[in-house]
């Protein structure tokens, strides 16, 4: 954090925030000097200036006690809060904001920080002394989102904060942090002018392809051309004499970066930067050069080597691709421009942006700007990275409960390299990762592009299925049959029809599917669709039409129309041979499995919203981090391991760390007999002989251990447990990717866990009801519920262990890899045998309550 972050405001401007340090002296008296003498005397109570200048001094100084952060607007130093240390435990808190950068969320924001600084630095309490008269002030850090007590005293208010974080405070960080976004992404997505820089009379190039595209697109705000080497252009952006909302950048890379230094100059809102030759082609200084022009400027930064963006509703078409996009539904992000092409041409959109080499806009922003936009229906999203996966999935999962997401990412077959030791972090790849984070959100998530746009299509045009009742209806029974098979691969049901509830002729068959042969009219086929629309019996009705049969084609297509226009279910078509929309309305598809994989999608989506996300479990989360605090990197001993899991509820089987043979006897007395003598050292302890079960005497144990210490070479020692009875074998574990946070992940356990790979993972955090299904997901899940005879196995022990360690993964960052392996399931509950966990500092720890721009 030593060179600070960037950080959103109220309406979309970027502040950089970073800690005070002694060379802001002459900043910090810039400050007072711009300030006025009402907001010193707020501050600081009496002497005006001359206090204030005086205190700036103190703050500077080498022996300053406090903890301050600063903030900057456009290189100028606007803003300072403190947080000075009274007892270990208490600070007084203090701020001092430009007039000119007050009424824009950044006051909220840098107490927001401090009081999550303080609370990591221990603080248990932070007094402010506020003039009453100082109404805003006392306004703000009331509504912080933190427990506040006020006591008036005379003119002056004292105001108790409690710092640590609450589910309050994460409530409206979040929704502060949203507002910021939305208004952010609204710069470049809804802009009331602009320039194109490097336009162009050459009908080849890019630049003259966008300003034809915007001019002809229906943007009714001004467009400005700029070319320094052409007639009827301006010269520079500097040279308009209107404001610029939006600049789209089409000049060789050699320019880009004098003329991203113009625009920001100008005070242009937002930059789209469509020249490639940056990171893409290995020059990542010009590309981080670029961003941090338009961050300090304030400026929102699309690209670089992008196609551009669009917003049909304003008929902003700032790309360079030919043809008009379609208006439609869906919001749509692509990281490749070739594949955003594709889909631009597939689907019709509310808007579409090309990040490009995603230097700054991310679909993490998009999504923000998106989730409140009425006319976007589905968002869709290609990616070939994520920028900040952790906060992709809180704005996803809260995003996914009022609209679909779908995403193809490209990747799937990367390992990661990461070089893991321990069971849990070698099963967790990065693609194991991506598919956790988006089941943890209710994203769905797509194979190819042609499964995205299928979906996309659906879910855009009809109401989300209630269950997963198929009836499949239409004229040949060969297609139909193999919608049938295509529902049972996807987990579709094709349940029979009551008798009467479909007519037809004398050859019909009218179970489901219902064939009603290719002698079927088109009025026919819609009196059956009709029926099966009102029919409580089914959940979605599918129509397979083989054409020219029957009526033909367009008759039968108007039929379907007609059938479906009052419908409150899910309809969907196969017109064989021939995609499409129906009337606009019911999504029609070539080939049934195209259809049914779509509404699968669309069948676990509409399963996963009504999920809540249950209550966190209890912990003692500050003695978990001394603990923490206290151990260096690396594996924690058995005994730390077992008492920070104490911390969350989870208790370790009982064992007794030996050194010598003769300490291994003397422990038998302690744990009972029979034993189980385990090496301490060796990473897969069975591997090498590390593990003796079933010990019965004390000369067992004795003969074990030496053993064991003359065969195993990194072998420092040993535990001694009790011999447990036997059961079920499960390990529980979890890994922590820097880019991606925390796994929690359940798998077989023991020896041959490794060897069956039977693992399911999930994001934290995770309910009890979740894990319930996480372990469902396993292969093995059959030998807990009572597999050929055997008594079923306590599954919600197991449950409330996995939802535990999430809680321990989501609060310790530190634990980036944690094994319970095995834990042994019977009908009384689930036992932790052996543990081991393995911590690694950072040098920060970045609260995700912190808001920042990545």
């Amino acid at each position: 954090m030593a060179d600070g972050y960037d950080v959103l405001l109220r309406d979309g401007d970027i502040a950089h925030v970073r800690p005070l340090t002694p060379n802001d002296r002459q900043a910090l008296h810039e400050l007072v000097d711009s300030s006025s003498q009402r907001s010193a005397y707020l501050r600081f109570f009496s002497g005006g200036r001359a206090s204030a200048h005086a205190y700036m001094d103190k703050i500077t100084d080498e022996g300053y006690g406090g903890r301050a952060l600063v903030a900057t607007l456009r290189d100028r130093l606007v803003a300072v809060v403190e947080c000075i240390p009274i007892t270990d435990h208490v600070a007084d808190l203090a701020i001092l904001i430009d007039d000119a950068a007050q009424g824009n969320g950044l006051g909220t924001l840098l107490l927001e920080h401090a009081a999550i600084d303080a609370a990591d630095h221990g603080v248990k309490e932070l007094s402010a002394e506020v003039l009453s008269e100082n109404a805003p002030m006392l306004r703000v850090l009331n509504d912080l989102g933190l427990e506040v007590r006020r006591r008036v005293d005379g003119s002056s208010t004292e105001i108790r904060i409690a710092p640590a974080p609450t589910t309050r405070l994460a409530a409206m960080i979040e929704a502060r942090d949203h507002a910021c976004e939305r208004a952010s992404v609204a710069r470049v997505l809804a802009p009331r002018s602009v320039a194109v820089i490097g336009a162009s009379r050459d009908p080849h190039a890019v630049g003259h392809r966008v300003l034809d595209n915007l001019l002809g697109g229906g943007f009714e705000g001004p467009v400005y051309p700029v070319n320094p080497r052409r007639a009827n252009c301006y010269k520079s952006v500097l040279a308009i004499p209107d404001r610029v909302d939006l600049a789209v950048v089409a000049v060789p890379a050699a320019h880009v970066l004098e003329v991203a230094r113009e625009s920001a100059q100008a005070g242009v809102a937002g930059l789209v930067v469509l020249t490639a030759g940056f990171a893409e082609s290995g020059d990542r200084h010009s590309e981080e050069d670029l961003l941090k022009i338009s961050r300090t400027a304030g400026m929102r930064l699309i690209g670089p080597n992008c196609l551009g963006v669009v917003n049909t509703a304003l008929g902003l078409n700032a790309t360079f691709l030919e043809g008009r996009p379609e208006a439609g539904p869906v919001g749509l992000m692509s990281q490749s421009g070739a594949i955003g092409a594709a889909l631009l041409d597939q689907l019709g959109v509310t808007s579409f942006v090309s990040v490009g080499n995603k230097a700054d806009v991310s679909g993490n922003d998009l999504l923000e700007y998106w989730e409140d936009d009425d006319a976007t229906k589905v968002i869709a999203l290609y990616l070939e990275s994520f920028g900040n996966p952790r906060k992709f999935t809180r704005i996803a999962r809260r995003v996914s409960t009022r609209k679909p997401i779908m995403l193809v990412k490209s990747g799937r077959s990367d390992s990661g390299g990461r070089a893991v030791r321990s069971h849990t972090a070698a099963a967790a790849t990065p693609d194991v990762a991506v598919d956790a984070l988006v089941r943890a959100s209710g994203v769905i998530r797509l194979d190819t592009l042609q499964d995205l746009v299928d979906t996309a299509r659906l879910l855009s045009t009809q109401p989300l299925p209630r269950g997963r009742r198929v009836a499949i209806v239409g004229n040949s029974g060969g297609p139909e049959a193999m919608a049938a098979d295509a529902c049972e691969r996807y987990g579709l049901a094709v349940p029979e029809l009551p008798h009467g509830l479909v007519r037809g002729g004398p050859s019909a068959a009218l179970g489901n599917p219902v064939d009603l042969t290719a002698e079927a009219s088109a009025k026919d086929l819609g009196d059956a669709v009709e029926a099966l629309v009102a029919s409580p019996e089914v959940d979605a009705v599918l129509v397979v039409y083989t054409p020219p049969f029957g009526s033909g084609l367009e008759a039968t297509r108007e039929a379907i129309a007609i059938a479906t226009r009052s419908a409150t279910k899910t309809v969907l078509a196969c017109v064989m041979g021939h995609g499409g929309m129906i009337d606009g309305r019911v999504p029609a598809y070539a080939f049934p499995e195209q259809a049914l994989a779509a509404l699968a999608h669309a069948v676990r989506y509409a399963e996963w919203r009504p999920e809540p996300v249950g209550e966190a479990p209890d912990a003692d989360v500050e003695a978990a981090r001394k603990i923490v605090r206290a151990e260096p990197d690396g594996w924690l001993s058995p005994a730390t391991a077992a008492r920070l899991l104490r911390c969350y509820g989870i208790t370790v089987c009982e064992a007794v760390a030996v050194d010598s043979p003769d300490a291994a006897v003397e422990a038998a007395a302690m744990v009972g007999l029979p034993a189980v003598l385990k090496a301490t050292g060796p990473v897969h302890k069975s591997d090498v002989g590390g593990v003796r079960m079933n010990l019965r005497t004390q000369e067992e144990i004795r003969l074990a251990y030496e053993d064991m210490a003359a065969t195993i070479e990194d072998m420092t020692g040993a535990i001694l447990q009790p011999q447990l009875p036997a059961g079920v074998e499960i390990i529980v574990g979890g890994v922590s990717y820097p880019a991606f946070g925390p796994l929690v992940m359940v798998g077989m356990g023991g020896v041959t866990g490794d060897l069956l790979a039977d693992r399911a993972f999930r994001v934290p955090p995770v309910s009890v009801s979740a894990a319930v299904e996480l372990v469902g997901e396993l292969r093995c899940a059959p030998l807990l519920y009572g597999y050929r005879g055997a008594a079923p196995v306590n599954v919600s022990a197991l449950a409330e262990q996995i939802a535990r360690v999430g809680r321990l993964l989501d609060d310790l960052p530190e634990v980036v890899e944690l094994d319970l392996n095995p834990v042994i399931l019977t009908e009384d509950g689930a036992t932790t045998v052996d543990v081991r966990i393995r911590l690694t500092h950072t040098e920060e720890r970045f609260s995700a309550l912190r808001r920042r721009l990545r």
